[in-house]
């Protein structure tokens, strides 16, 4: 392991009931070239007060004190966020209790008879307890970063489907009413129209604008479908229906909900679970058959969406570019839940929903 840098003089809190030993370990650690600041208690209490008022690199106790032993020192650190390594240092210790005590979480021992190993037993231990200390900080550090990418991914999706709502009420009031409006001057310029030539323009007009008035819907609708309001399981059902229309395959639907209305953040997450689902079908999957189920069984939303068709390759999942399923994974953490892919080449595939509902879950 690579050097670490430490603040020079290492501070080191030494509890030794014996001060011609704690005399021997302060020489051998001056022998040995190594800078330490060193602090000397005798009692359980002083070595608390120690610890709550400084600041220390390294622990060293020994075992076996008058009224209490290092076990007992050791209690007082060993649930400390970061405490510094506790060391060992004792002629009256057995190897099995030293290893229990490494077992306990203690850094290392050294015999008192052995004092030439103190000074590389302790840079060991900062070492170790540094590096520990980086890795815990750089896992808070991805904490932070995870639980912000979470919220984040959570704001983008309400923005996003705010802004599906919204473009959908423009399509229905804007759009929609100027189509219908031109509808009716086209029907009225039919009806009174006396050249032939004029009468076919605004047939053929009022063929493309009723195409556009069509479209209009079928966007406006995969926006931000009116039927979601209904329920779950009526925007799943025309989400089914609509899906058989459009591509053929034939959608086997079964809905069992008993526990009441779900919140709109979780039947938004359903809905679009399921919507993407059908439309990996629609473009990858050379299925003849689809199926949704959703329940709300022992307290678990879950919806599944599976076909028959020719299945995923066991690294389709790890594209850089699978963005549709990733979408799908993230969208179910912000609702609490996880998303579940199981496939085979030729035997279909399955993306499964599952979502604990709390009390909080209903409207």
């Amino acid at each position: 392991m690579a050097p670490v840098e430490h603040t020079l003089p290492l501070r080191i809190l030494h509890l030794e009931d014996s001060l011609a030993d704690h005399r021997l370990t302060a020489r051998a650690l001056r022998d040995s070239g190594m800078q330490v600041a060193l602090c000397h208690v005798d009692t359980l209490a002083d070595f608390a007060a120690a610890l709550a008022d400084n600041a220390f690199d390294a622990l060293l106790a020994d075992y076996q004190l008058t009224g209490f032993t290092a076990l007992d020192a050791w209690q007082l650190v060993a649930d400390a966020p970061r405490a510094p390594p506790f060391i060992l240092l004792s002629g009256a210790i057995g190897e099995a209790a030293a290893v229990d005590a490494i077992r306990l979480g203690m850094a290392d021992y050294v015999l008192k008879d052995q004092l030439f190993r103190l000074p590389h037993v302790i840079s060991r231990a900062c070492e170790v307890h540094h590096a520990r200390r980086q890795r815990a900080l750089a896992a808070e550090e991805l904490a932070r970063s995870q639980a912000n990418l979470a919220q984040l991914t959570e704001h983008l999706q309400e923005s996003i489907e705010a802004e599906r709502a919204a473009i959908a009420r423009e399509i229905h009031d804007d759009i929609g009413g100027a189509l219908t409006a031109i509808r009716f001057d086209l029907a009225w310029l039919e009806r009174h129209a006396t050249d032939a030539a004029m009468t076919r323009h605004a047939q053929a007009a009022t063929e493309m604008l009723q195409h556009a008035l069509g479209a209009s819907q079928r966007i406006m609708k995969s926006l931000r479908p009116p039927v979601l309001d209904q329920g779950l399981a009526a925007a799943l059902e025309w989400l089914a229906q609509d899906f058989e229309r459009r591509t053929s395959i034939p959608v086997q639907l079964a809905c069992c909900l008993g526990t009441g209305p779900l919140s709109r953040q979780l039947e938004l997450v359903a809905y679009r679970t399921a919507q993407e689902a059908l439309t990996n079908i629609s473009k990858h999957a050379a299925a003849s058959h689809a199926r949704i189920e959703l329940s709300d069984a022992e307290a678990v939303l879950t919806l599944e969406v599976s076909d028959d068709g020719c299945g995923m390759a066991p690294d389709a999942r790890n594209k850089r570019q699978s963005f549709g399923l990733i979408g799908l994974a993230e969208r179910a953490k912000t609702a609490g839940g996880w998303l579940d892919v199981s496939s085979r080449p030729g035997l279909g595939t399955s993306v499964i929903l599952s979502v604990p509902l709390q009390p909080d879950a209903h409207p």
